[in-house]
């Protein structure tokens, strides 16, 4: 393969491009090939099957440059391109809902050096895992906004702790209001891709996800099957519960085939993700879902060593059923790429993300959920073009 071969081009090199300019990556054209490609529609715009095909999802915004789900992460990820931005919701204390990849805070925030709340520090058990730290649904709204967001992996990505404190811990209706002005200043709806995270353990604390979120797209006009809005789950029951609100499209997510949803785990039935993607499974998904967010390896296997392997039929079964494919999450990074497309000893040094992105769209996937949109949008501009 052509693109394996290719010089890979430098962190500061492909974020120095973006920051002058998405032009300087050739980004508009990057829309424009993936808009021809084989996509469901022309207009980019109004309806999930409208969207470029493959479509690049920002993965709590442009994580890869910024601090995840902040407001800076989520206006470069649209700066570069991205055809949607992630946003990941849980509780506060009070019920309000803002975005965080989870609701321990501890590596998320500067939360730590706040005396103020060290007494607030506590074990919990989520999702049958335990976890020390702290916990958004311990705080009110007015005391999260006390806190900075930091980088949540600083080891792998030191250059984005430039931007430690820079921003707070967004609502998700203020990032809302903002794809509300971003769109009216690019004439063009910003699309959001919305997961409720652990909605069992919250709906046991007294703080359902669902019923919140829906009277907020509800308000935001955003509760209609043509919004420019994905809902996704770990949880089939809370997309189930969603779809019953609202007929905003809705993605059902899928992790490794051992696993149980926790909805699952908690209501005893059995079926692992393993069931889920055989067709009988995907069958049941399509009752109420338009596609499925599965892992990469869902996708196509990796063998002992991390390389890649021959792809499974999950593509080809899901499409059979009528479900979009948008499966996560592709990183630029050695340690998180395919042992084959590495490339040299530093696991935070950039492999070859073309090369694995074309291994992955050659799979007939609709999308990718991509920690740097731009790199993303590049590898869909040359399969679009192919």
């Amino acid at each position: 393969m052509t693109e394996r071969a290719r010089k890979t081009p430098g962190r500061r090199t492909l974020l120095g491009a973006a920051v002058l300019g998405t032009a300087a990556l050739g980004l508009p054209a990057a829309a424009q090939a993936a808009e021809r490609g084989r996509g469901h529609g022309g207009s980019g715009h109004g309806s999930l099957r409208d969207l470029p095909v493959p479509t690049v999802i920002g993965h709590r915004g442009a994580s890869g440059y910024r601090p995840e789900h902040t407001l800076g992460s989520y206006q470069l990820a649209l700066d570069m391109g991205a055809h949607i931005v992630e946003q990941d919701l849980v509780p506060t204390k009070d019920g309000h809902l803002v975005c965080r990849h989870e609701n321990d805070i501890t590596g998320t925030t500067d939360v730590a050096d706040h005396p103020e709340f060290a007494g607030r520090k506590t074990t919990k058990s989520i999702d049958g895992v335990s976890y020390t730290g702290w916990f958004t649904e311990d705080f009110t709204l007015a005391e999260l906004k006390t806190l900075r967001a930091t980088e949540r992996i600083p080891g792998n990505r030191p250059d984005n702790t430039l931007y430690n404190g820079r921003w707070t811990v967004p609502t998700f209706e203020e990032v809302l209001r903002w794809a509300e002005k971003e769109g009216r200043k690019r004439g063009a709806p910003v699309w959001l891709y919305v997961e409720t995270k652990h909605p069992t353990y919250f709906r046991k604390l007294g703080l359902g996800l669902e019923e919140p979120l829906a009277r907020l797209l509800r308000r935001y006009g955003r509760d209609r099957k043509n919004s420019p809005l994905i809902l996704q789950s770990f949880e089939p029951g809370s997309i189930q519960r969603l779809a019953r609100l609202v007929d905003t499209p809705r993605i059902v997510l899928l992790s490794g085939p051992k696993e149980r949803p926790w909805d699952f785990v908690e209501s005893g039935d059995p079926r692992t993700v393993a069931d889920l993607v055989k067709p009988a499974g995907l069958k049941w998904l399509a009752s109420f879902a338009q596609g499925i967010g599965p892992t990469l390896d869902l996708v196509i296997p990796k063998d002992a060593s991390g390389r890649l392997t021959t792809p499974t039929t999950l593509v080809r079964d899901a499409h059979a059923k009528g479900l979009l494919l948008h499966p996560y999450t592709l990183r630029n990074e050695n340690s998180f790429l395919p042992a084959d497309f590495r490339r040299g000893t530093d696991p935070n040094a950039y492999g070859d993300v073309f090369g694995a992105c074309a291994a992955y769209f050659a799979t007939g996937i609709d999308g990718i959920f991509a920690d740097h949109p731009d790199t993303a949008l590049l590898a869909a501009a040359d399969h679009a073009g192919r």
